[in-house]
């Protein structure tokens, strides 16, 4: 399996899926979240709340994935993806890596060949950055693919880019 680094905007990789950095609500939010609902259009959402109606009625918990249409993006398919909020008082690192382990097994399932990855966590949620690449590069390094052949790490800003480079 190969692993690349991008740096630009993951709502534009042509890739079979996008992992959104979502909240529990599937709802939309900020940042990539925001980015990914507002590039993908309505299909993307109306999806989002039929499984909040459902399975997911209240929520999608940290460290889990789920995947639905793309809806306008160059991709097939979002894998959504709650990571953990950052505390110093208590390690989530678990809850880190389970988001994007978890994100791979629904790529598997769905039969994905190449899935871009933001960096889960490392914005608003406050996850310290050197830490945040390092849990994500080790975590995608030990997954062992069936489908999956390219993970794209697409990053928004060199710093976060620089971070994990040093990883990889």
């Amino acid at each position: 399996m190969d692993i690349a680094l991008v740096l630009g905007d993951i709502t534009e990789q042509d890739v079979d899926a996008v992992v959104n950095a979502a909240n529990s609500s599937l709802l939309g939010g900020g940042g990539v979240d925001g980015a990914i609902h507002r590039r993908g259009g309505p299909a993307i959402l109306e999806e989002c709340r039929a499984l909040r109606a459902g399975e997911l009625a209240r929520g999608l918990p940290a460290g889990q994935a789920v995947a639905t249409t793309a809806g306008d993006l160059p991709a097939r398919w979002v894998i959504h993806t709650v990571g953990p909020v950052y505390a110093k008082s208590e390690d989530r690192s678990a809850a880190l890596a389970s988001a994007y382990r978890e994100s791979l097994r629904v790529a598997e399932e769905l039969g994905a060949g190449r899935v871009a990855f933001p960096a889960v966590s490392a914005g608003v949620y406050g996850w310290p950055l050197d830490d945040a690449a390092r849990i994500a590069v080790s975590t995608v390094r030990e997954h062992e693919p069936q489908s999956v052949r390219e993970v794209r790490f697409v990053l928004f800003n060199q710093d976060v880019y620089d971070a994990f480079a040093a990883h990889l």
